[in-house]
């Protein structure tokens, strides 16, 4: 599997602290998209599906609420995310089978796709067979929103199991004020941006920079 990166805790994208996992590659090439650097499929980090997992044992000892699967577009990585999800739910439910039901309530799974429901073919669709949710549809610019974990109005959350309904029904609608940026110091040097702005959150941020004495040389959403 092909990989943009992975950062924990994650704030910004579901409910809790999270791990969030950003595949590489999407075709999709939405306008206005903040992760164009996610785009091109050769980009990014060879891994293994072991190797992601471990960073997910490991979140979850230190008391995850949930696992964000994002990108890039990870279902354009069919396999590796079917076992993906697949590895996360077995050690999330081996966990709380250890601590049994006096432990901390159950981390959920939810990942991120630009595909709108109709194109969620059946291949596809057992991709997300892990998934305690799912959000979809293309980020369209022209149609900002404050929908909680969304970036534009036509994107819709869809819970798909019990878990899922129960986490993610509460705020099928509800709306965030905003700021939605997380902003993580990079390995390479740079700052990593975590989250769906709301219009205008990014040139505010960079205003805020400048005033600091922080100039960005590159913007992974300008082309």
């Amino acid at each position: 599997m092909r990989l943009d990166g992975t950062h924990y805790p994650l704030e910004t994208l579901g409910p809790g602290k999270r791990l969030g996992i950003w595949f590489q590659g999407c075709s999709l090439a939405c306008a206005g998209c903040m992760s164009r650097h996610t785009w091109d499929p050769e980009a990014g980090t060879s891994t293994t599906v072991s190797e992601v997992l471990a960073l997910w044992r490991r979140a979850l000892a230190e008391g995850a609420d949930g696992l964000t699967v994002s990108g890039g577009e990870p279902l354009q990585q069919a396999a590796a995310l079917a076992e993906l999800l697949t590895g996360a739910a077995r050690l999330r439910d081996g966990a709380r089978r250890h601590e049994g039901s006096a432990g901390p309530r159950p981390a959920d799974l939810l990942v991120y796709t630009g595909y709108e429901t109709e194109e969620l073919t059946s291949r596809r669709w057992a991709a997300l067979g892990g998934a305690d949710a799912v959000i979809t549809g293309r980020y369209r610019v022209a149609e900002p929103t404050r929908l909680a974990w969304r970036g534009s109005a036509n994107q819709r959350i869809f819970p798909l199991t019990p878990l899922g309904a129960a986490r993610y029904a509460p705020h099928l609608r509800r709306e965030t004020p905003g700021p939605r940026l997380q902003v993580v110091p990079g390995a390479d040097g740079g700052l990593r941006l975590h989250g769906v702005p709301l219009p205008g959150e990014l040139n505010a941020l960079e205003r805020r920079l400048r005033q600091d004495g922080v100039t960005l040389s590159e913007r992974s959403w300008r082309p």
